[in-house]
């Protein structure tokens, strides 16, 4: 660690005090998931999901704008969790339209994934996107 004129010095007097970890790969399945994160180090957890099902057990995406900010929507879902949770959504669209409603919506990332067809056409589609919203596409 290199310590320095930018280094911030904090009190840790009676705290034990460990970097957080990024887990760039999860998949949302179930609300118990977090706090075991948190217990092994993980604060920033990065993927998507709607619960169990089959899409979310297949792929970390949380597909569709209405998935993701609505009454029952993983963004709401995530307000009371001690973690920095950042939701992908589904990049596979040749249409640009539904991929901005995602990322208006709240996605940090559009995710492609070869389960849902990654065509020439689609993956152009995404990643304009990706560069027009800078996000990412993991």
């Amino acid at each position: 660690m290199v310590v320095g004129s930018n280094t911030k010095v904090i009190a840790a007097k009676g705290k034990i005090e460990t970097a957080g970890a990024i887990y760039a790969h999860v998949h949302f399945i179930c609300p118990q998931q977090c706090p075991e994160a948190l217990s092994n180090g993980i604060t920033t957890p990065i993927g998507g999901g709607t619960g169990p099902v089959a899409g979310t057990n297949a792929t970390t995406c949380t597909p569709s704008c209405t998935l993701i900010f609505c009454e029952e929507n993983m963004l709401l879902a995530t307000d009371d969790v001690p973690l920095n949770i950042l939701l992908t959504g589904k990049g596979n669209n040749l249409q640009q339209a539904g991929l901005k409603d995602q990322i208006l919506s709240g996605v940090g990332g559009l995710k492609l994934h070869k389960d849902w067809g990654c065509m020439p056409k689609s993956i152009d589609s995404c990643l304009s996107v990706c560069d027009e919203f800078v996000v990412q596409s993991p």
